[in-house]
């Protein structure tokens, strides 16, 4: 498989998270994928934020399931952007996607929206969340899934295949090369998180790796050079 560079959320490290001016960068320098997170609006928008509330990213205040999509609308997510939702994302773009599920309740929604759209061979569906991805299987046989975790042990290799993913999402923090060995050997792909400096990216070589996710373009050009 070719090494993967996944710009998480864009490139936030350089433009506004989860932005159309954040994915549109992404694209331009080069990032093999690009990756964002879905929750729904109060009036079941699929819309593209990381957090459940929007204190942190926005000028606005409370849970995103308080907020029509109308209301989102008028939110600045930072340097004047707009809250996209995941179909402005879709279009803006034409680099394969990661679309997070954040909120279990998003699952139904997006699976309508692949379909709707033929999204399948260009959307691979993320979660923490085990429920969302059996339903995402139930709703979508075919799909690509991958299941994300922070604190985790090779319990994980298990979780995924119950769920039917076909890759793990990992914090780079706790990867150990005997789990991603025992990864490799069940067939699950194995990406890492957050990789941004050059010594991140030196372990994710010597753990043999499938990716890494990365807030930085210069992470990517790094890659390059160390293949």
């Amino acid at each position: 498989m070719t090494f993967l560079t996944i710009g998480h959320r864009g490139v936030m490290g350089v433009e506004p998270e989860n932005t159309l001016r954040s994915f549109v960068r992404a694209e331009h320098e080069g990032m093999d994928v690009i990756e964002l997170d879905l929750h729904l609006s109060k009036d079941g928008a699929l819309v593209v934020m990381h957090d459940a509330h929007v204190d942190r990213t926005t000028d606005g205040k409370g849970p995103i399931s308080d907020f029509t999509l109308a209301e989102l609308r008028g939110l600045d997510a930072g340097e004047g952007e707009r809250i996209p939702v995941f179909e402005e994302v879709v279009d803006a773009v034409e680099a394969p996607l990661q679309a997070e599920i954040k909120d279990t309740a998003a699952a139904r929604a997006l699976a309508e929206v692949l379909t709707r759209r033929d999204l399948l061979d260009r959307v691979d569906i993320l979660s923490f969340h085990d429920e969302a991805l059996a339903e995402i299987r139930a709703l979508l046989p075919t799909a690509r899934t991958a299941l994300v975790a922070s604190r985790y042990g090779l319990d994980v290799i298990d979780r995924a295949h119950a769920v039917g993913a076909g890759m793990l999402v990992l914090n780079l923090r706790r990867l150990t090369l005997e789990l991603v060995e025992k990864a490799h050997a069940d067939d699950l792909k194995v990406i890492g998180w957050t990789v941004n400096t050059p010594d991140h990216l030196k372990l994710v070589r010597g753990l043999r790796l499938d990716g890494a996710t990365t807030d930085f373009p210069e992470i990517r050009r790094a890659a390059r050079f160390t293949a």
